[in-house]
């Protein structure tokens, strides 16, 4: 036998591995190929990474060429060409043949092949020799059978390999339809058809059968007229070999343009796209409307591959047991609840009959011709079945309806009758009023019927009893229910009747604004009037958890609506704008985060928009305005005809039905919406709510929760309440004059509940403060002034923990000027908040006006109470520390030993306040520079706060801080360094990496590096410290001053003078402005600004400034 060798090129990466070898060799031999011609596949056992020879026996098989196709050694043979050049695409009648003199014909019958071949090759069985027999045209096959058949042969592009278009499954399914009704409207479009499809063209009649279904096609008369069809090993699930050649060319060639390793798997038994439409075909070939009598055959032998693309000698060589397949098993080429046969076939022999007598062919003709005896009789059934199937909803379709798919798509798969015939399956949309619950439910309902015309669908809004049977009444109406028109009938239990009865076919209940409890449950309850026939549906819509639990829907069939996803938000916004109305991105972006991306809210501002033609920016600017304007933008009416006439379209006015039924049904729930109103919209502590019995409680905050007015946080026993619904229940409890004793009745409760700040407690006073915060807006509507002290006093407490010293200054004002109001000037708590002020005056660097506030404090409480008073005690300590930062030592020294004295006769020398007294009196004497006395008596301290208050306490850690200032008066520079490192640590811990003590740690690392020589690092976290201190504490406060003057000093240090000068300046500038000409830090600030003049020669500048 002569050789013969071809070379073939290395594919690359892309390749799959196959069960079958291939013999190589290096020796090459032979002429160039001519060129490609149309070929068959063969796969490689392994990736080709140099070149290999194939042997072959050219006496037996025609060889032309060879090529790699995505990884493949690919053998063409120019017959399958020759048969391509001869196809003629489209329908082309076979039998009768043309010419005939008369057309007796009263049934179509029409043949559609597989991939990668066309007609007659595929229906035609070779015997050699050029003689073949074609089951399908031969006078004494298929046409004997049934000779008063027309019957056509369908032809499509089957290419896969070159220049074949890449053409989708839904094209071809559309050609298809294309050319059947066009023959039809030559003859006649009343005539029953049947399909025989064979392998992969039984997918093309599928989907041509689920675009024929659809709402508005044009060819549904298609349809309606096909009796039958028989699919030839057609893969409706899949491939076992999907591994092979010809599946990853099938996938390749006709679903699109994916990877060839990813449409191999498509195929593999999984590819969704073909899972769904076959799903659907079985869907509508079970339809009432249609009942398509279907058949399916099998293989049931094994295709030997190799024989498929090898002469016989070659492919016997080369077989293995791997090489055997079913290429399509009857679990896949049959559906589920249709009649199935096997054929003694391989997978190429389930289209090719041998002769009258082949049993295969026996087989398939009688179920052909069984399907054309029982024509007739499938069309008068679908006649006498079809009946008009209804479609009532109160509202039009919502053109523009957007965002939602995720919700919809789960809603498709559910409501459909048809998705679970052994229930009336029942479905809910759950979520807060005015989030698109009605106008999902009517998209949704537009879609079921768009694609599935042989169901009822109804709708029933459930806002009364009336609205309810009126609806079931017009339903009885449609569906002409006898005694619906009777005056003493019960409309809903005769409704309820007719749906479950099996003739009246399938449908989808739509019960819309199902919220209320008592309607549905209580005695006679609406909920016992539901129908429960499997032909049957029921979707609900409803704000209330409470009602999807007493209906008993499980979990997986519970859709909650959340808000809108922005992209959703911005299209629903500008449906009605104009492009310049939404030209500022950030307030649009702004409006809708007001807004809560809440469809109803949206629409609502939409409409107002759209009518005024004002911007996005204006409109959000008056809704920040003030409650009242947003409330009354939120209570303008809109016209929407997609929801109900007797409710109105408002967010203002949305939720007051839901706050009604919550009012009648659970008092203790509406009791703590109204309290939780004033408070912050986030993260509002179980344990603020006014305690109740734990089960009460949890019963309250469930229909809360159950009505989506507030939401449960993962950290449980913690809640959030919806921005608008906040709002709403603020405006209706103003109408309702019920706001005064509600916001009372809250500020009382955080009087009761807020702890006294402390550094201890701070985890608990930092949960309640925004809440407090919240309810202090609202305190001109309280009628309890000296609750309100109370509370503003804790409020300034905490920010004075937390080092917003300017914040607890206007709340201590604020309760200051209550308390003169309703107690009097000269009231020793009115005299207390007046000292605290000054504190805070004092924190914030303002040590004149604190010296001055504490002076008539002190006055006033001298008059009031004794000297010795601890409150007396407390503001003469404070008027020595305004007095000693600004340095005017000799006094504050003077008057803080006096105060020490009194405070340890008083209150005892371990007293807080003592120690309080006891530092302010060291700092004295550090400034007087007694520095040794100074340390002695921190160190005293420190010992003491460390027993009494803890080692991490605030005030322990200044007292370290202090001592650790002193260090390099006896030259400790490392160890100041470190020990203000090792405190600055635990105050960002502590307090916050901004907190005013965190900041001047920082500060003081950085002059403890400057006296270590380490001029550019202490500069570097100058920098850093007066950043923060400018937007803390503000860019004219004394320690901000300070680190200003401290980086100029690095700077001087690093040799730049000129720099450094300007900076003193700058400092100079302000600390007389601040502190006054004659402070300590002021004069030092002069000097240094001497030593700069003085280090870049201006001797001049340097005599002037020292004169001043």
């Amino acid at each position: 036998m002569e050789q013969f060798y071809l070379k073939i090129s290395d594919p690359g990466p892309d390749y799959l591995i196959p069960s079958f070898g291939i013999r190589s060799s290096t020796a090459l031999s032979g002429s160039p190929p001519p060129a490609n011609h149309g070929g068959v596949a063969v796969l490689t056992s392994r990736p080709i990474s140099r070149p290999v020879a194939l042997l072959l026996d050219p006496g037996s098989y025609l060889l032309q060429t060879t090529r790699i196709v995505a990884g493949y050694l690919q053998v063409f043979d120019d017959t399958l060409q020759t048969d391509r050049d001869q196809q003629v695409l489209g329908l082309q009648q076979v039998a009768p043949i043309s010419g005939d003199t008369i057309d007796n014909t009263t049934i179509d019958i029409i043949a559609i092949h597989g991939l990668e071949t066309g007609s007659p090759r595929t229906w035609e069985y070779r015997k050699g020799e050029g003689e073949a027999v074609n089951w399908i045209s031969d006078g004494d096959m298929l046409p004997a059978a049934l000779p008063q058949a027309r019957i056509y042969t369908y032809d499509w592009d089957a290419s896969c390999f070159q220049d074949a278009p890449v053409q989708t499954l839904l094209g071809h399914a559309d050609n298809l339809l294309a050319c059947v009704a066009g023959e039809r409207s030559r003859v006649s479009q009343d005539r029953p058809i049947i399909f025989v499809a064979s392998c992969f063209g039984g997918l093309i009649l599928a989907e041509a059968i689920c675009r024929a279904a659809q709402e508005g096609s044009r060819y549904r008369h298609v349809l309606l007229s096909i009796v039958g069809a028989v699919f030839l090993a057609t893969p409706f699930g899949g491939s076992e070999a999907a591994a092979q050649a010809q599946w990853l060319v099938i996938v390749k060639g006709i679903m699109g343009d994916q990877s060839s390793d990813q449409l191999v798997r498509d195929l593999e038994e999984r590819h969704d796209f073909v899972r769904q439409r076959v799903q659907k075909f079985a869907e509508i070939a079970n339809a009432d409307s249609v009942r398509l009598p279907v058949h399916c055959f099998f293989e049931t032998r094994k295709t030997e591959l190799l024989r498929k693309f090898f002469p016989h000698s070659l492919a016997t060589w080369l077989s293995s047991p791997p090489t055997h397949k079913i290429l399509v098993s009857d679990t896949s080429a049959c559906l589920h609840g249709f009649p199935r046969q096997g054929l003694n076939a391989t997978h190429s022999g389930m289209n090719k009959f041998g002769g009258p007598e082949d049993r295969n062919f026996e087989l398939v003709r009688d179920s052909i011709y069984n399907l054309a005896q029982e024509s007739s009789g499938v069309l008068k059934r679908r006649k006498s079945d079809a009946k008009q199937y209804e479609f009532m909803v109160p509202f039009g379709r919502n053109e523009r309806f957007v965002g939602r798919e995720s919700i919809l798509h789960q809603l498709l798969e559910r409501i459909p009758p048809s998705a679970n015939k052994d229930v009336c399956q029942r479905t809910v949309v759950e979520g807060l009023g005015g989030v698109g619950k009605t106008q999902i439910a009517l998209e949704a309902a537009f879609r079921v019927h768009n694609e599935h015309p042989d169901c009822h669908i109804f709708w029933v809004p459930a806002i009364d009893v009336t609205s309810f049977e009126n609806a079931y009444r017009d339903i009885g109406k449609k569906l002409n229910v006898r005694g619906i028109d009777e005056d003493k009938v019960d409309v809903k239990a005769l409704i309820k009747a007719a749906l479950n009865r099996d003739s009246t076919g399938s449908w989808l209940l739509v019960v819309d604004n199902a919220d209320d409890v008592q309607l549905l449950f209580g005695d006679s309850g609406l909920s016992n009037y539901l129908p429960f026939s499997s032909k049957g549906s029921i979707l609900f819509t409803t704000r209330n958890n409470e009602v999807t639990v007493g209906l008993d829907v499980p979990r997986p069939n519970t859709i909650t609506v959340a808000e809108m996803r922005r992209t959703e938000a911005i299209e629903m916004l500008q449906a009605n704008l104009k492009e310049s109305q939404m030209r500022d991105a950030v307030s649009t972006a702004s409006l809708l985060d007001f807004l809560a991306d809440l469809p109803l809210a949206i629409k609502q501002a939409s409409a107002y928009l759209a009518k005024t033609g004002i911007s996005t920016a204006q409109y959000l600017s008056h809704c920040q305005s003030s409650n009242k304007d947003l409330i009354r933008l939120l209570s303008k009416d809109f016209e929407d005809p997609r929801r109900y006439k007797a409710i109105r379209n408002p967010v203002a006015t949305t939720w007051l039905i839901s706050f009604d039924q919550v009012s009648r049904d659970n008092q203790l729930a509406i009791y703590y919406l109204k309290f939780m109103c004033f408070l912050a919209e986030k993260n509002i502590p179980q344990s603020l709510l006014p305690s109740r019995d734990e089960l009460e409680m949890i019963e309250a905050t469930g229909v809360l929760k159950a009505y989506a007015f507030i939401t449960e946080r993962e950290e449980q026993a913690s809640y959030d309440i919806h921005r608008l619904v906040r709002l709403v229940m603020q405006n209706w409890l103003e109408s309702e004059a019920q706001l005064e004793d509600c916001v009372t009745s809250v500020i009382r409760q955080l009087r009761d509940m807020f702890p006294v700040p402390e550094h201890e407690n701070r985890d608990m006073w930092v949960k309640y403060l925004p809440h407090a915060l919240a309810a202090l807006e609202f305190r001109g509507s309280s009628t309890d002034e000296i609750t309100q002290v109370y509370v503003l006093l804790s409020v300034g407490k905490c920010y004075t923990l937390m080092g917003k010293y300017e914040a607890a200054e206007q709340m201590y004002r604020q309760a200051w000027q209550l308390q003169e109001e309703v107690l009097g000037k000269d009231h020793p708590i009115t005299l207390m908040s007046m000292g605290i002020i000054a504190v805070s005056l004092l924190l914030q660097g303002k040590y004149a006006e604190a010296e001055s506030m504490n002076r008539q404090t002190l006055k006033l409480q001298e008059e009031v109470l004794r000297k010795d008073h601890p409150i007396t005690l407390l503001n003469i300590n404070n008027l020595a520390v305004s007095l000693l930062l600004q340095g005017k030592f000799a006094e504050a020294e003077s008057i803080t030993r006096q105060t020490l004295k009194l405070h340890e006769t008083v209150l005892g020398k371990d007293y807080p306040n003592t120690l309080i007294s006891k530092y302010d009196f060291a700092i004295s004497l550090r400034r007087r520079s007694k520095s040794a006395e100074a340390e002695s008596m921190h160190r005293q301290i420190l010992k003491l706060q460390k027993g009494v208050l803890g080692k991490d306490h605030p005030s322990t850690l200044r007292s370290m801080r202090l001592i650790a200032i002193s260090l390099p008066l006896q030259g400790k520079y490392a160890e100041a360094e470190s020990m203000h490192r090792q405190i600055l640590k635990l105050q960002e811990e502590l307090l916050g990496k901004d907190h005013p003590d965190t900041l001047m740690s920082m500060s003081n690392i950085a002059v403890s590096l400057r006296r270590q020589g380490k001029f550019a690092e202490a500069e570097s976290m100058l920098r850093q410290t007066l950043k923060l201190q400018e937007e803390v504490l503000g860019k004219d406060h004394p320690n901000t001053l300070m680190s200003m003057s401290n980086i100029a000093v690095s700077l001087r240090q690093q040799g730049k003078y000129a720099e450094a000068e300007s900076i003193h300046r700058q400092t100079l500038k302000l600390q007389k402005e601040v502190l006054g000409k004659d402070h300590p830090d002021t004069l030092m600030s002069m000097r240094n600004i001497a030593v700069s003049l003085l280090l870049q020669g201006k001797n001049a500048g340097t005599e002037a400034l020292t004169r001043e």
